[in-house]
């Protein structure tokens, strides 16, 4: 008798996540999981625990309750663990040293390694992400658009297996959002997995292989951008549409 395959373990499983600041429910009972090579965004309006998730990912925050994690293994419980982990975040802030050059900035998170390795490593992502001819340049003399590709510039050196990207497109025009879904579609396809707070809703059905949608710190959604964007729930709730009849 032949065993059936088993299905592939998910690179990002979360589980029954509960989260509270005192008083306050942030997240209650929310699961979802992101597989191998899958873009997957979470949107809700604002309040509704997108970013908490994210700080429950990466130890940020501690749940009261559930489970989270990367590669069948617990998710680390200290930031720390994250490279190890193969997991990478950009963040809304950037979080940049703005006197430091760009290739500088990319190269902190790859002190771990040999010099000549990760000076390849900074260089190649810096041309992927066309920066490579700012790299003697202070980051924060950048335009803003630019700061946003050295912070990616930065988590992808790493060559991490997931990747949280913390709302990519804010403060970014149309050609520069229409560069960043390139990115994030080439990452995908290189077989690094993507999970993404945003509230450009264009650019998430245009990415996103599947969409999380939360509201109050509860899954009130889950589906392909085409099922999300036609739920009643998700119209009332974050769209602003009015409920289909």
């Amino acid at each position: 008798m032949t065993t059936p395959p088993s299905d592939p373990v998910p690179r990002l499983q979360v589980r029954g996540l509960e989260v509270a600041f005192g008083g306050l429910t942030a997240l209650s009972g929310v699961s979802f999981d992101v597989a191998d090579g899958e873009t997957v965004a979470l949107i809700g309006p604002n309040g509704a625990g997108k970013t908490t998730v994210f700080n429950a990912v990466c130890a940020l925050v501690r749940p009261r309750a559930g489970t989270v994690r990367v590669d069948g293994r617990p998710a680390p419980s200290a930031a720390t663990g994250l490279l190890r982990a193969g997991v990478a975040r950009t963040l809304q802030g950037l979080g940049l040293f703005e006197r430091m050059s760009v290739l500088e900035n990319v190269l902190v998170p790859l002190s771990g390694i040999g010099a000549p390795d990760a000076l390849a490593k900074a260089r190649k992502r810096l041309e992927d992400l066309d920066l490579a001819h700012l790299a003697a340049r202070p980051a924060g003399t950048l335009p803003y658009p630019e700061r946003k590709r050295v912070a990616l510039a930065r988590a992808l050196a790493t060559d991490p297996r997931l990747l949280l990207l913390d709302e990519p497109a804010g403060g970014l025009g149309a050609a520069d959002i229409a560069a960043l879904a390139d990115t994030v579609r080439r990452v995908a396809a290189e077989g690094c997995s993507v999970l993404l707070v945003e509230h450009h809703v264009d650019f998430v059905m245009d990415v996103a292989d599947r969409v999380v949608v939360l509201d109050f710190g509860e899954v009130i959604a889950c589906g392909t951008p085409e099922q999300v964007r036609t739920d009643p729930a998700v119209e009332a709730a974050y769209l602003g549409l009015e409920a289909a009849a």
